[in-house]
């Protein structure tokens, strides 16, 4: 998170004149190039080839021009409805405003347009927005009200919309638009645009408002600004839009908007009807099988699965680094068949993640039977699991900025899997061990062994223990009760082990350390929190505000009751801002629930039981569970 943008953003009420040009506010970093030179050759190539691409009829587009010592990414943005000659001359009139700043970020933004560059990966992230509303109050009647039903109903729909773009109107008494960056996802568009709503209501009874945020843009006013043709016509059910949003699509007409309509609703009813038909041995929806491997080029390609290729022991076998024929390295996964889960657990995931697709998850590339050999083929990740990186050798390499990132990674792995997959998927595991990492260091989930798809029409399901002790929500450990929430709990305690660079069971035998959950609520009572973070981190990588922000969002999601933590794209939410949402939630006692164990010379824990049967849990977990609030 960079806080100079905030220092250095001017702020300009929207002038009268043309409002494709019309200026909202810029920003410059305080951060100078290595070489001015190549950063200067560098900036210009991107420029070029963003403006190559908005002239081609497209709306958005990023370039990076990645030669050290000062790499470039950039990104810009037109509105939908501007045409492509408006859009080029916005452009223009931002990359003219922005190389005013010699230095390596800066931003500009217009109405028609959004304009940014940075040394770094930007992307993906949010940020702070700022928000702008006219002099002039309405006096139509009821103005404000309907102004907020249609940002709430933009609100929705825009994420769900091809682009990212909506516009409507309501009953020509006010217009608006809202907009997200094609680089974020569905969840971060709607948090997005939740977070502008929310201001523009600052703006009360004031005839027009904008927000915009890097990754999002809300614009309302009480005079039309954009075509009629791009009107974007919601239809409302019965409980309003934040049940459903039925979306007709973009029309000129009210015969062509019958028309759409109609057809989607049959496309909807065809669809519905042939997925009812299809079933598959989980219950839940048709998924596609991965590709299949041959078993003798999978021996051949781990040296017949030898010592030396083994990377790893997962829960039901060991994990290989294999080379294909084609030089392709992967990660083999040869399931133990002494295990009487196994079966389960390798028709779950070949079945469920050949299906899942994001960023922050591993792909599971295909699949091998052969007799009682069961085999995954996973994409590799080269620098193995987040576990190696927090402790033994390697402590101390992973950078504060690279935590975070991690962190916010994870989240976004988790949430997809919550939320924007067609139906819910819990993984029941999250703990370093499951968090790999690739060259870049980016987060990818892993092990979906455990996972289970939960029905439609079922909050919680109660099923047998499986997972980690010392990761697992109380209300799951002990009474088998499985939500969402179970993972929330889990992704809360790992926050805290990234931060603290401890597990949540390390213990000492002078009890030196508290179990890791206990002492950072200890020290967030005393409001010394960001004296959790890792003593391996340089005290120049991060600040205090931030560290304190961190440990009260994971401290939100091991809260005792389930319905007190957050939802995941709450977490991504508040990861992203500046952290006044999080403080507007009560935080209260966590349940303290941990495994006994005790720690060895390498620095691993040698625990009683890794995974363990409901019962066996309850028994362990009875013994350490310490709820405070009673």
């Amino acid at each position: 998170m960079r806080s100079w943008w905030w220092l250095g953003l001017m702020l300009l009420q929207a002038a009268n004149s043309d409002p494709q040009t019309s200026s909202l506010g810029n920003g410059c970093s305080s951060d100078v190039p290595k070489d001015a030179s190549n950063f200067g050759s560098n900036l210009t190539a991107t420029f070029l080839q963003l403006r190559a691409n908005l002239s081609e009829g497209n709306k958005f587009a990023t370039a990076e021009r990645i030669v050290s010592p000062d790499p470039v990414y950039a990104m810009a943005q037109c509105r939908n409805y501007l045409s492509r000659t408006d859009c080029l001359t916005c452009f223009d009139a931002a990359q003219v405003a922005i190389t005013k700043c010699p230095n390596l970020g800066a931003r500009a933004v217009f109405d028609g347009c959004f304009l940014r560059y940075e040394s770094y990966d930007f992307y993906q992230r949010t940020s702070e927005h700022w928000l702008t509303c006219e002099d002039v109050s309405s006096t139509a009647a009821g103005f404000s009200e309907v102004k907020d039903r249609l940002l709430s109903d933009l609100e929705v729909a825009t994420p769900r919309m091809k682009g990212y773009f909506a516009a409507s109107n309501r009953n020509t008494i006010v217009y608006a638009v809202a907009q997200c960056a094609l680089t974020v996802t569905q969840l971060g568009c709607r948090g997005c645009l939740q977070a502008a709503h929310t201001s523009l209501q600052s703006c009360r009874d004031a005839t027009g408002g904008r927000v915009t945020d890097v990754a999002c843009f809300m614009r309302y006013s009480n005079q039309s600004f954009f075509p009629d043709d791009q009107t974007t016509h919601l239809k409302l059910p019965g409980k309003g839009i934040d049940e459903k949003a039925v979306i007709g699509g973009t029309v000129g007409g009210s015969l062509l908007f019958v028309i759409v309509t109609i057809t989607l609703m049959w496309f909807k009813f065809s669809r519905q009807l042939k997925n009812a038909l299809i079933a598959n041995i989980l219950g839940a929806t048709q998924l596609q099988l991965p590709n299949r491997y041959s078993y003798t080029d999978l021996k051949e390609a781990t040296n017949n699965f030898s010592e030396e290729n083994k990377i790893g022991q997962g829960a039901f076998g060991a994990v290989y680094k294999a080379t294909l024929k084609n030089d392709t390295v992967v990660a083999v996964k040869k399931l133990d068949m002494k295990h009487r889960r196994a079966k389960a657990d390798f028709e779950s995931e070949v079945r469920l993640i050949s299906n899942v697709h994001h960023c922050n998850l591993v792909r599971l590339l295909g699949c091998c039977t052969k007799g009682s050999d069961l085999l995954l083929v996973y994409e590799f990740m080269e620098n193995k699991s987040l576990d190696r990186f927090l402790y033994g050798q390697n402590r101390g390499l992973l950078s504060w900025k690279q935590r975070v990132d991690i962190i916010f990674g994870t989240a976004k792995g988790i949430a997809y899997l919550h939320e924007d997959y067609h139906t819910t998927i819990i993984h029941r595991d999250i703990k370093p061990g499951n968090i790999l990492l690739n060259h870049h260091f980016q987060a990818k989930i892993a092990d979906f062994g455990l996972a289970r798809l939960l029905p439609e029409n079922q909050t919680h399901a109660s099923t047998n223990f499986a997972g980690t002790l010392g990761y697992t929500a109380p209300e799951y450990a002990i009474g088998g009760h499985l939500s969402e929430k179970v993972d929330i709990y889990s992704f809360g305690i790992v926050m805290l082990e990234i931060i603290s660079g401890r597990r949540p069971t390390d213990v000492t035998p002078d009890s030196t350390y508290e179990y890791l959950l206990k002492e950072a609520w200890k020290l967030y009572e005393r409001d010394m929190h960001q004296n959790l973070a890792d003593v391996a981190l340089n005290l120049n990588e991060y600040q205090v505000e931030e560290v304190k922000k961190m440990v009260e969002i994971a401290m939100l999601c091991v809260q005792s009751t389930p319905s007190s933590r957050p939802t995941m794209s709450q977490v991504i939410f508040m990861l992203s801002g500046d952290g006044s949402v999080v403080v507007q939630r009560a935080v209260r006692t966590p349940s303290f629930s941990y495994e006994v164990g005790v720690h060895i010379d390498n620095g691993s824990l040698l625990s009683t039981q890794e995974s363990a049967s409901e019962s066996d849990a309850t028994t362990l977990l009875t013994q350490g569970v310490t709820d405070l609030e009673k």
